[in-house]
């Protein structure tokens, strides 16, 4: 394959490609060798000076010049859409279909966010009129309005390398916020960040936007990272990725001179509960969809339904039904040789133990990896944390349970959650009912009847959860409700409306 657009492998600072010092070569399927350069800590500073220099003329800027920014960056997006797909298949093995949806949803997003901040309601308007006669003092005049947080640090992930990377949530969320953002590019796909920050940059020109307002640093070590979380001009960071990664980066963030805000997701089992009722009428049909779920994309979905929790009496049918499913899922390519070792290391640690029994036993070659699935008691699965810890890829473990007050005993064992999904019918009520409470206290999203590989980019979308599933638990990083993360509201006490940020008015 060769790419539709020469690929320079130089860093994105303040509207200009910037050649590096030293350089890493991408990991490609198609074998073809491509460098890129490797950010410093002084390529890191570079940018983030550049964004801070951004800021007060961007974050004064109208939402409509903000939202003719965001839609110029899915039109250019869309331009470079072929080249796009052709770059991010040689990079992360996923295909043509999914990446043109990724696309898609990325520039979706672009659009849903430049409508919503035109629309204004996301600064949370509020207005306390001056009362003179007010006894035994009078009250100020008071006026709240959401104000841009500053410059925003953005790691791309390596499962999304559109909707949650260079282009992705976090970066469209501090741009509509009125934040300019530094983006550490992953280093599993850097010739489609290089082309999506090309679009970016096509669209601060067309827009006339500070060149300073978005800055792409390619790496593929820890330094360029550390560096821009570690910034003194850096206000919040946004992160998709591991629980390990993110939490090393959280501690960082936090221990700073002036901490600030970590908006990590860190991936979740997203467990599945299949209640009594369903079990008996559709656990056939339940056990196959979940394996399909388990499957899509090779199992390397933030929001993959790791843990199936089923009722003793089904669980065989379960089982066997699952592993047939999965017995004819072909071998699938990871998205980088890395993560494929880490999954092959991680499933055979799962199945090296005495705690599990190993139905289909998952293999890692290359960048290619079989499906696995393992099983347990409830009471096994209970005393043994990591068992529910998150296997990054196509594997899952059924968990039996012997009663209804085994499943509470389950929920009540959990860590914090992305999601939570319950299979019930209309008999299984009951059990729900009694379930829930629990059930909301460890997971940001709860489904009834599918399964949480999809996330809607929707107003209503809550994509975040108790820790350890995310560093911030009333954060999401999809929907509107995102772009909150990195606005803070400032009060106005009796200052004439000649001083007052235009969005007040």
């Amino acid at each position: 394959m060769t790419d539709p657009i020469t690929l320079h492998g130089r860093h994105l600072i303040d509207g200009a490609w910037i050649e590096g010092s030293d350089f890493f070569t991408a990991d490609r399927t198609d074998g073809v060798e491509t460098r890129f350069a490797r950010g410093t800590a002084a390529d890191i500073d570079l940018a983030v000076q550049a964004a801070a220099a951004a800021f007060l003329p961007y974050s004064r800027s109208s939402r409509e010049s903000r939202a003719l920014f965001l839609e110029a960056i899915a039109d250019a997006i869309e331009e470079r859409g072929a080249a796009i797909t052709a770059i991010a298949m040689a990079e992360t093995g996923l295909p043509a279909a999914r990446l043109e949806g990724e696309r898609g949803r990325t520039t979706g997003q672009l659009q849903l966010f430049a409508k919503h901040i035109r629309d204004g309601a996301y600064l949370d308007r509020r207005h306390d009129a001056a009362d003179p006669e007010r006894k035994p003092l009078p009250r100020p005049e008071i006026r709240l309005v959401q104000r841009p947080i500053g410059p925003v640090g953005v790691f791309g992930a390596s499962n999304f390398p559109l909707a949650f990377s260079t282009a992705g949530g976090d970066t469209a969320s501090a741009l509509a916020a009125g934040c300019p953002v530094v983006v550490k590019g992953h280093q599993a796909h850097p010739g489609t960040s290089e082309i999506v920050a090309d679009a970016i940059l096509a669209a601060i020109r067309a827009t006339d936007q500070h060149p300073g307002v978005f800055a792409l640093v390619q790496s593929d070590t820890n330094e360029a990272g550390a560096a821009l979380v570690q910034h003194p001009l850096i206000k919040a960071i946004g992160f998709t990725g591991s629980l390990r990664g993110g939490r090393a980066l959280f501690d960082l963030a936090v221990s700073r001179p002036e901490p600030i805000p970590f908006f990590g997701e860190l991936g979740s089992v997203n467990p599945v509960f299949v209640l009594a009722h369903a079990a008996e009428s559709r656990g056939a049909e339940i056990a196959r969809n979940w394996a399909a779920s388990l499957t899509m994309g090779a199992g390397q979905f933030c929001t993959n339904p790791g843990v199936l929790i089923v009722p003793e009496a089904s669980a065989d049918l379960i089982e066997t039904e699952a592993a047939n499913q999965l017995r004819q899922v072909p071998q699938q390519t990871m998205l980088s040789a890395g993560i494929a070792t880490a999954f092959g290391r991680n499933a055979a640690k799962l199945a090296a133990g005495n705690a599990v029994r190993t139905i289909c036993a998952p293999e890692a070659t290359g960048r290619a990896a079989t499906a696995g699935l393992f099983a347990t008691d409830a009471d096994t699965f209970i005393s043994n944390p990591e068992l529910a810890e998150e296997v990054f890829g196509p594997a899952g473990i059924v968990v039996r349970a012997r009663s209804e007050d085994h499943l509470l005993t389950i929920a009540d064992a959990l860590e914090g959650q992305l999601t939570v999904t319950l299979q019930l019918d209309d008999a299984d009520t009951d059990t729900a009912q009694r379930l829930m409470p629990i059930l909301e206290q460890k997971a940001g999203r709860i489904l009834a009847n599918g399964f949480p590989t999809g996330v809607e980019v929707v107003d209503a979308m809550m994509h975040g959860g108790p820790y350890p599933a995310s560093t911030n638990v009333a954060a999401t990083s999809v929907g509107t409700l995102a772009i909150r993360r990195f606005l803070r509201p400032v009060a106005y006490q009796n200052l004439p409306e000649a001083l007052l940020p235009a969005d007040m008015l």
